[in-house]
């Protein structure tokens, strides 16, 4: 029988993703969300959302009504919000997120991919294997796969007919420790919302309920880990081999059978060979996998060029943590001549916790000839933190490395950055969270088309 349920804060990235599975499911579906009435209410998720006939509500208890079988909230809902005191006062079930998704993925054979870098790609490059495999598998996930865009969906999620279902287990909350899958696929394990100690705490846990654990083989870190299956790029049960690395593509072989990715860097490589070890274990053969990685597309903001203008390329990236700016701008080295980034660190609390670490990521890739670009820390809900701040970790790195400027506004990075691109060069977005970092991606480019159509006229 149809459920109805209200999900609170429905815009974030796992509760949309929830959303449309317990819409496609035949739940009726409401929500709310602080964006809808801000600068960001014109998002093409609302519009993708309403398609499956999902109501919205402002975020003042409106949508909350007594014939509700649930209420679903994410850990960012605080009880002072309008629609968990009326749900309390209406004395509605309170669902957190997980629970939810727990609930979901306890009726399917799960693939879970679990890990701090990494996660999105690899779960789409999963689902897309056994799409192409015939699997008809469901998928749950952080990021969009263009794939499912281009379908008219979010991209985030959809419901297949078998009883086969891929999700990313985001461990920043700690609450995938409430999952049971068959399959996970532990990718690495470095300091990102948490510090090691708490992070190493939860995967531990997680391990406990899982069937199968396959982990990376190249992770030193990952020893700790009890293991049935291991993959890598230098060792592991099923491992990449003959790596070739060409600006946008990569080739390697995994026994006898080539594989050509679409998408750029090793961390690609690597993502690619982890998502075979899962898809194997499912019963997917090796030209399987291989064909489905070549005709893969990608996820949004992973590394998607938004366009290319008198030679420069504007690329568009979710990175934020360490390891996943390293192996940005390392793939963004593999593309072009030099590398013009611009970040936009995400939250008080993330920065105290890896600040250093970023300061160390930045400085150990960016060479003379690239520029950085950082603007004040995007908030996200925080109380500003005493000390953290975009400032000071540019002031470290400035005593480090050429060409690191901080901007209090992002917009004045495009003058910068037109002012002195030129062909060859990659225009790199990175930072998470912020749902206009895209738009800004996208002015970006605009202004730099502009700016070559201009000097062509000259």
């Amino acid at each position: 029988m149809a459920k109805k349920y209200h999900f609170v804060g429905i815009g974030g990235n796992g509760m949309s993703a929830l959303a449309q599975i317990c819409a496609m499911r035949g739940d009726k579906v409401s929500g709310s969300d602080k964006f809808l009435d801000s600068k960001v209410a014109d998002l093409p998720l609302w519009g993708s959302l309403k398609k499956l006939g999902v109501k919205f509500y402002p975020q003042d208890a409106s949508g909350i009504t007594k014939d509700l079988d649930g209420v679903i909230l994410s850990s960012a809902i605080n009880e002072q919000n309008p629609d968990y005191l009326k749900a309390k006062q209406l004395n509605l079930p309170l669902i957190h997120r997980s629970k939810s998704l727990a609930d979901i993925i306890s009726e399917y054979k799960t693939i879970a991919v679990t890990g701090t870098s990494g996660k999105s790609t690899t779960t789409a490059m999963i689902f897309e294997i056994l799409q192409t495999a015939g699997k008809n598998p469901s998928v749950i996930t952080g990021a969009p796969l263009l794939s499912l865009m281009k379908q008219g969906l979010v991209g985030n999620a959809f419901l297949g007919k078998s009883d086969i279902m891929v999700i990313e287990a985001d461990e920043s909350d700690g609450s995938f420790v409430n999952y049971h899958p068959e399959v996970a696929l532990m990718l690495n394990l470095s300091k990102d919302h948490k510090d090691m100690d708490t992070l190493t705490g939860y995967f531990k846990n997680f391990r406990k309920n899982c069937k199968k654990f396959i982990i990376n083989a190249d992770e030193n870190n990952l020893d700790i880990f009890k293991s049935d299956k291991t993959f890598g790029l230098k060792k592991g049960n099923i491992r990449a081999t003959n790596i070739k690395l060409n600006g946008f593509t990569s080739v390697f072989r995994i026994n006898n059978t080539e594989f050509k990715l679409n998408v750029a860097g090793i961390h690609n490589v690597s993502n690619a060979v982890a998502s075979v070890s899962a898809c194997v274990e499912m019963g997917a053969d090796l030209p399987f996998c291989a064909k489905a990685l070549e005709n893969f597309k990608g996820t949004h903001r992973r590394f998607n060029s938004v366009g290319k203008a008198g030679g420069i390329e504007v690329i568009d990236d979710f990175a934020h943590n360490p390891e996943k700016i390293k192996a940005s701008i390392k793939a963004a080295q593999l593309c072009g001549k030099r590398v013009l980034a611009f970040y936009q660190p995400h939250g008080y609390l993330p920065m105290q916790v890896y600040g250093q670490e970023i300061i160390r990521a930045f400085s150990s890739v960016l060479r003379d000839r690239d520029f950085l670009w950082m603007s004040d820390i995007y908030n996200v809900g925080q109380v500003p933190i005493e000390g953290v701040s975009s400032e000071n970790i540019c002031k470290s790195l400035q005593s480090q490395v050429k060409n690191v400027f901080c901007v209090s506004e992002k917009e004045d990075v495009i003058g910068d950055v037109t002012g002195i691109a030129r062909s060859g060069d990659i225009v790199l977005i990175m930072g998470a969270r912020d749902p206009m970092l895209n738009d800004y991606s996208h002015r970006m480019f605009n202004r730099i088309k502009e700016q070559v159509r201009i000097k062509s006229v000259k």
